[in-house]
Parts: C-alpha cells; sequence; structure tokens
C-alpha cells in the first residue's frame, strides 16, 4: 500500500481517552485542507501523548507546547507547510492578541 503524500499523524493517548480529540481535529484539517493533504492517520498510544506531525516532523506536541493544540494555530501551522500563503478566512483574521 502506497502512503499518499503529505501525511498527517496524530498520535492520542488511549489511556487518556483522547480518540475523540484526535477524530475531531483530523476533521477539522481534512475539512479544510481537502486537497493538500495526503492522508490523516490516527495513531493510539500511551503516556499522556498527542503529537501531531507533518511528514515525520512535529507540528504540535503535548510534551513540549503543554496542554492540546489551539485548532485555529494548528490550521496555520499545517497551513505554513502544505499551502503557503493560502488564506484560511476567519482562523487567519483571528489571531489572538
Amino acid at each position: 500500500m502506497t502512503t499518499r503524500q503529505p501525511r498527517l499523524e496524530i498520535e492520542y493517548c488511549t489511556q487518556c481517552r483522547w480518540l475523540l480529540r484526535a477524530g475531531w481535529t483530523a476533521q477539522e484539517l481534512l475539512t479544510t485542507f481537502t486537497v493538500e493533504l495526503g492522508e490523516v492517520a490516527l495513531i493510539p498510544g500511551t503516556g499522556g501523548v498527542f503529537d501531531v506531525r507533518l511528514d515525520g516532523e512535529t507540528v504540535w506536541s503535548r510534551a513540549e507546547q503543554g496542554g492540546f493544540p489551539d485548532l485555529a494555530e494548528l490550521k496555520r501551522a499545517v497551513r505554513d507547510r502544505v499551502a503557503p500563503g493560502r488564506d484560511l478566512g476567519h482562523t487567519d483574521r483571528r489571531r489572538p492578541s
């Protein structure tokens, strides 16, 4: 089976029951980046992990950044890698001050 590129991975903690959060995050990213993402994978993990990686590069790590990613911030980070210069509409205009 061939992996479609770019591949976005969301590794989530099964012990913490974060599958729904990972699924929701995946859904939001797939809805925003309908043609830019080749695939999104949900990867079960343990130990409080919630990491988002794009082609092996960490975009968000709960251990490093603390907590969960703000969805608008995560969308901008993914956009900067898969569709630089693309306007994300209200997501770009609602930056925290």
